[in-house]
Formats: C-alpha cells, sequence, structure tokens
C-alpha cells in the first residue's frame, strides 16, 4: 500500500498490507475490548474525547502537511479540518450522555422507557477526500456512545489512516477500542461479514455503497451510507448575485472540488443568467492551484492522476454533447493531478456534467426560464444529498428548502456543509441514514424497550 504525492507523483511511504490472520486478529482484540468499553461511564469516554481534542490541536498544522502530502489539500484548509475534528470531539464529549438518556414513555405499566444500548464493534469504510473529518464524524459519536471500532480508510492515505490510529491511543483511549486496518477493497466484504461486525459506516461513492449495502444486508447488518451528490444551487431572479457567486466558487472549489456536498450544478434563471455568469467566472478565475504547501494555493491537485484524467473525460465528453467551456476544461502542462478551475456552459441532460457527479472543480451552468422550471431541474438527478438557493426573500427560500427540493440538507443563501450541531446525509442515490448531532449517535445503537408491570 504506497502514499504517492499528487503533485510530484513521487511515493511517500510504503506500508505492508495486513494479513487475513492479522486482520483477524485485530478484530476479535476490538470486539473483547467492546465488553468492557461497554460499560464505562461517559464522564470516563468524555474525558478521553477531550484529550483527544487537545492533541487534534497541537497537531493541526502536522497533520495539515499529511494531508497535504498524501491528497493535496491546501495547508489552510488542511488545518481548518482537523479544527473541525476537534470541534466534533468535543461536541459529543460534552452531549453525547443527554442524547443518550433514557426516554421516559407513559404506559400503563408501572415504569416504561426506552434504553439506548450499544452495538458493538462498529467497521468504517472511509474516503481520501476529508481523510480526517470523514473519520472523525464517525469516530466520536461512537465511541462515546460505548461502541468501538475498525477502520478501513482509503488505500491512498495510509499515513492518515494510522496517524489517527496513534491519535486514538496518545488520548488515552485502550489500545483496541479503535484500530485501523490497512487492507483492499476485495477484503471489506470478509470483514463486514465477521460476526463480532454489528454494522458498517461507508462514506465513498454510489457503487461502492450498493455494494456494501448488498453485502451487509444479507448479513443483517445495520449500514449508514453517505455517497456521491451532484448538488444544484439555484440563483432565483431576486439573489445578490455578487455574493451567490463569491459562495457559489467558494462552494465548488473547497478541496479541489472533491467533495460529495460540493456545488455543482448551478441552476440560474433567465433574467439574472449573463450577470451571474459574469460575476461566476470571475470568481472562478480568481482561483491560484499549484503546490499545497505553498501558502499562496488557493486549491491543490486532484487526489491522483487517474481521478483528474477520469474528470477531464466527463468534460470532453460533455462538450462533444454540445456544452461549452467558459473557462479551464484543459489539463495543464506541468506535473502532477492538477485541473483548472472549469466552468462549462450549455449544460443538459444526457451529459456527463448533467448525469453524474463531477469530482472536481468543475461547474455546470444550467440556464432555465424561472424558478419552477430551477426547482424541476434541481430534482431531476439520481442524488440527494445537498442544494441551495439563493434569494434575498428568506421565507420564499426556507419554503423552497424545506418543501420542494429533494436533498437531505438544504440551505439558504450559503453553500452546503456538514456542522456537529446538525444531522448530516441524503436520500435516493446518495444513500440513507444519518451522521452528526442526536441523529448520528443513535445510528449504531440497540433502541431497546424496557418495561417493568
Amino acid at each position: 500500500m504506497k502514499s504517492v504525492n499528487p503533485v510530484t507523483g513521487e511515493s511517500i511511504q510504503t506500508y505492508e498490507s495486513y494479513s487475513e490472520k492479522g486482520v483477524e486478529k485485530i478484530i476479535n482484540s476490538v470486539d473483547k475490548t467492546w465488553h468492557h468499553w461497554r460499560s464505562t461511564s461517559f464522564v470516563h469516554r468524555g474525558r478521553r474525547m477531550q484529550n483527544l481534542s487537545s492533541l487534534l490541536k497541537t497537531k493541526k498544522e502536522e497533520l495539515a502537511r499529511l494531508m497535504a502530502l498524501e491528497m493535496g489539500k491546501v495547508l489552510k484548509e488542511g488545518i481548518a479540518e482537523i479544527e473541525k475534528c476537534a470541534w466534533v470531539c468535543d461536541y459529543y464529549a460534552q452531549n453525547a450522555e443527554s442524547f443518550l438518556e433514557n426516554e421516559v414513555i407513559k404506559t400503563e405499566a408501572s415504569k416504561s422507557y426506552v434504553s439506548y444500548q450499544p452495538l458493538g464493534t462498529i467497521l468504517a469504510v472511509m474516503p481520501w477526500n476529508f481523510p480526517f473529518w470523514q473519520v472523525f464524524r464517525f469516530l466520536a459519536p461512537t465511541l462515546m456512545a460505548g461502541n468501538t471500532a475498525v477502520l478501513k480508510h482509503a488505500s491512498n492515505v495510509p499515513g492518515c489512516a494510522m496517524a489517527i490510529e496513534e491519535l486514538v491511543r496518545d488520548a488515552g483511549f485502550p489500545e483496541n477500542v479503535f484500530r485501523t486496518i490497512l487492507i483492499g477493497s476485495n477484503q471489506v466484504e470478509k470483514v463486514i461479514r465477521h460476526q463480532a461486525i454489528k454494522g458498517v459506516s461507508l462514506t465513498g461513492s454510489t457503487p461502492a455503497g450498493k455494494s456494501v449495502a448488498a453485502i451487509a444486508g444479507s448479513e443483517l447488518k445495520k449500514c449508514v451510507l453517505e455517497l456521491g451528490g451532484s448538488d444544484p444551487y439555484l440563483i432565483l431572479k431576486d439573489a445578490n448575485l455578487e455574493k451567490a457567486a463569491k459562495i457559489c466558487a467558494s462552494g465548488r472549489l473547497l478541496n479541489a472540488g472533491q467533495s460529495c456536498i460540493g456545488a455543482k450544478r448551478f441552476i440560474v434563471v433567465d433574467d439574472v443568467y449573463p450577470e451571474f455568469l459574469e460575476h461566476f467566472t470571475h470568481e472562478m478565475n480568481n482561483a491560484y492551484f499549484g503546490d499545497p504547501t505553498d501558502s499562496h494555493s488557493t486549491m491543490g491537485p486532484l487526489a491522483r492522476v487517474d481521478l483528474r484524467d477520469e474528470l477531464h473525460q466527463q468534460v470532453v465528453k460533455s462538450v462533444s454533447k454540445g456544452a461549452e467551456v467558459i473557462l479551464g476544461g484543459e489539463i495543464p502542462h506541468r506535473k502532477g493531478a492538477f485541473y483548472p478551475p472549469t466552468i462549462l456552459e450549455n449544460v443538459q441532460a444526457g451529459m456527463p456534467a448533467y448525469d453524474e457527479e463531477l469530482f472536481g472543480p468543475v461547474a455546470s451552468v444550467i440556464r432555465v426560464k424561472d424558478e419552477e422550471e430551477a426547482i424541476k431541474v434541481a430534482n431531476n438527478t439520481v442524488f440527494g444529498l445537498g442544494a441551495a438557493i439563493f434569494t434575498k426573500d428568506a421565507k420564499k427560500g426556507e419554503t423552497i428548502a424545506e418543501t420542494q427540493l429533494e436533498a437531505g440538507c438544504c440551505f439558504v443563501n450559503d453553500f452546503v456543509k456538514s456542522d456537529p450541531r446538525l444531522p448530516f446525509g441524503g436520500i435516493k442515490e446518495s444513500g440513507f441514514g444519518r451522521e452528526l448531532s442526536v441523529h448520528g449517535i443513535k445510528e449504531f445503537m440497540n433502541a431497546k424497550t424496557v418495561v417493568v408491570k
């Protein structure tokens, strides 16, 4: 298993994949630890979770540099990611006990209530694009709930995977409460089917989610899936266009566009289309892509050359079907997995830029007649992760967000983002289940009914 710098293409470090026997030993050790960990108090768990938060804050520059080297994230974004990981640790350290209090329900019995009990060892299958945040938003609620966890991280970020295991151990958690297993995707099925694994959380592509869901379903094991997205951003005729363009560009270029909840389809009503496109092009063109360790870079490379080439093919195919390149759209003549901020217009159904997820800094701009058509186009997708509306009429925006857009997370006058205090997840082919907030911590719990006559 090799860690490769996407800027230079050079190998950083090689890690030996774990043997079947080694994986078996780890899973059994984590399961054995669960029988003790589940009986510890919330105070006991919380102290260690707050230690973990402190470690993250102390090491944020070091960990951000590791991300920059392994998958190309610019240092500023990497530091922000680690700070968010610390936040989610503090959030669950402070709130897990109240979230999981018994729920008393009045019945004819002398006492009746719902008690939330941990399930056991949970497998996390995580992606490379936010190599710390994706793990910590799973890790913090899972461990605070009294479960234990095994992590199968993406194969191109083994350094991040091992760093997380070390951080958990250094924070004072028992050695086998949380373990990383360095294995390939072809070994995941056997891990899911292991009798000690009681549930699976996956963040990744829709095909990967369908595969994991099928395996977990055949074993009757709970799973939570956060999958792909093609988030629509509706620009209505009364929007503040300059502000909307700035926010939309930020939402598209964050993490070099490699985000499931990145802004992807920009649906603009006819009345303001030319003006919005002018502002939006200006904002997208302002990005400076370069070495992620250079403080001047606002955007790094894509995580791998093959991912960059796949994205470019989606652009090429869309153009061959009638889309027009307004900005970018060409692989730069330089070393590394770089791709420029790109804008496509005249994007229509049947094109990859309309139908598929573009996992990189490519924006699909779609012109529509009015608000009604904008909503129809927004929902015309197999995905349903996030969506945003830009309008000066906040009440109208709220109504559209709440009742008319088919997505798990809808924002008004801002780009879609996750927050420990709010449930996060999608519908349709963007997955099911929720992470974060009170909803997330209850996903891998037994909601046990207790009745006393």
